[in-house]
């Protein structure tokens, strides 16, 4: 009977511990991917297929980008933008698509990053998702105009959200967390659950990162100042976790 007894502890004690387990937040397992932007496999610096025949520019998309490969505007982890004498700006923009690793987050991952906002008005900085013509959700977005304001979007299976809050501001640091859930993407920024579309991405979704500085052509934002001829902003990390 004792026998008995212990075999049935030990398998009840034994279920409760793998719930435990399975219930573990992502944060807490180790990342599926670790930024490395100075690696050459894991990035693509100053290309992307999110803009028209790769780029360097995008005009359609309100943008004055010039994708530059200098490692100098992207690969310290400072992304940054100069001014051209043509007008558009030299930018950085690096990418997973077309990279060795090729890696892509998936349904069920978990995006955590920490970035320094830009100053200048007409910056635009943004983590988001691309793949095939879409896929796309945003991390962030951010334009200085708006000081306190992140703009949140699922561009999969609709849903979007401008967050404010007095923690952002332009030149500020601003934690960021993404869950790409199938039912609903799940936003918290410095710690608070801000935003769950309850759209998701569904059961398949996949995509490759992009992590860039664009510069605003001046329709939906100021574009810059003319006296102002350099910006940037920083991403200190940025990890996936996955179930």
């Amino acid at each position: 009977m004792l026998t008995q007894v212990l075999t049935w502890f030990r398998r009840l004690t034994g279920r409760f511990t793998g719930a435990a387990d399975r219930a573990a937040p992502a944060s807490a397992r180790a990342p599926v991917f670790t930024a490395d932007f100075e690696s050459v496999t894991q990035w693509v610096a100053g290309r992307s297929w999110a803009y028209p025949n790769g780029g360097p520019t995008n005009p359609g998309d309100n943008k004055l980008d010039h994708l530059v490969a200098d490692p100098s505007y992207s690969r310290t982890g400072t992304f940054r933008a100069t001014r051209r004498p043509d007008g558009k700006w030299n930018a950085g923009l690096l990418t997973t698509e077309g990279s060795d690793e090729g890696f892509m987050v998936r349904t069920g991952d978990v995006l955590e990053s920490r970035v320094r906002l830009p100053a200048e008005i007409g910056a635009w900085p943004a983590i988001w998702t691309w793949r095939d013509g879409g896929n796309e959700i945003d991390v962030f977005e951010y334009h200085p105009d708006n000081a306190d304001l992140l703009e949140l979007s699922n561009h999969v299976k609709g849903g979007s959200r401008y967050y404010r809050d007095r923690s952002i501001a332009p030149g500020g640091w601003v934690d960021l967390k993404v869950e790409f859930g199938s039912r609903s993407v799940v936003w918290w920024v410095n710690g608070a659950r801000v935003f769950a579309d309850r759209r998701g991405v569904g059961r398949n979704w996949r995509a490759y990162l992009i992590v860039n500085l664009s510069v605003c052509a001046g329709r939906y934002h100021p574009a810059p100042d003319p006296a102002v001829s350099q910006m940037s902003y920083e991403v200190e990390y940025l990890r996936v976790h996955r179930p």
